[in-house]
């Protein structure tokens, strides 16, 4: 079976050197704002990882904070992924905002968040989360679903008073920028494309060619 015929021609925006924020950090405001307006799950990014085999992996990720040092994700530090990131920190990270017709793709390494921080976001997850982590050997081969539920009615049993401790295998990573790229979809496949890198203290900006 081909795909030849299911296409779409961009019209939904533009995005040029005069309305760019040159700023990449605001840039990303601005759209994250739009996209809270306008989608399902706007923080919502593919996190491509890889480790010391070489072979890529993809998976998508929630953000969850942002600010000029980075942008910060938790997880499991046992998983795939975290086992890919011990080996190999750099990454890079998608959001498909495909009703927007755009994309920002962001490059860097992470690092660990303080302990304090994966604390502070962890007692603000719901009850069922909390356990969730606790209950999950993320990553792990498992024989069948009633492992899980098994474990979640432990869970629920040794946290019954509702005080569920952060687990000391469970927390943030933060992903320190090397490049932005956004992307706004265009007609004629003659998108619009913009590049960031540092500068010095700055951030130089460039339209790349579709």
């Amino acid at each position: 079976m081909d795909l030849f015929d299911l296409r779409k021609d961009y019209a939904e925006g533009s995005l040029d050197e005069e309305s760019i924020n040159a700023d990449p950090f605001e840039q990303f405001r601005l759209w994250m704002d739009e996209a809270m307006k306008r989608l399902p799950e706007p923080n919502a990014m593919v996190l491509s990882t890889c480790g010391a085999d070489g072979q890529p992996s993809s998976r998508v990720v929630l953000l969850k904070s942002y600010d000029k040092r980075g942008f910060v994700f938790y997880t499991n530090y046992e998983s795939a992924k975290a086992r890919e990131m011990a080996d190999n920190p750099k990454v890079s990270v998608l959001f498909p905002w495909y009703i927007m017709e755009r994309q920002l793709v962001i490059k860097g390494e992470v690092e660990k968040v303080s302990t304090a921080e994966s604390l502070r976001y962890f007692v603000s997850r719901p009850f069922s989360s909390r356990l969730g982590a606790w209950t999950s050997p993320q990553s792990q081969v498992i024989s069948n679903r009633s492992l899980l539920e098994a474990k979640v009615e432990e869970m629920k049993r040794k946290f019954a008073d509702g005080k569920v401790p952060l687990p000391s295998f469970w927390g943030g990573y933060r992903i320190v920028p090397r490049s932005f790229e956004f992307w706004q979809g265009r007609r004629s496949r003659l998108h619009d494309r913009f590049r960031f890198t540092p500068e010095g203290e700055a951030w130089r900006h460039e339209r790349l060619a579709p």
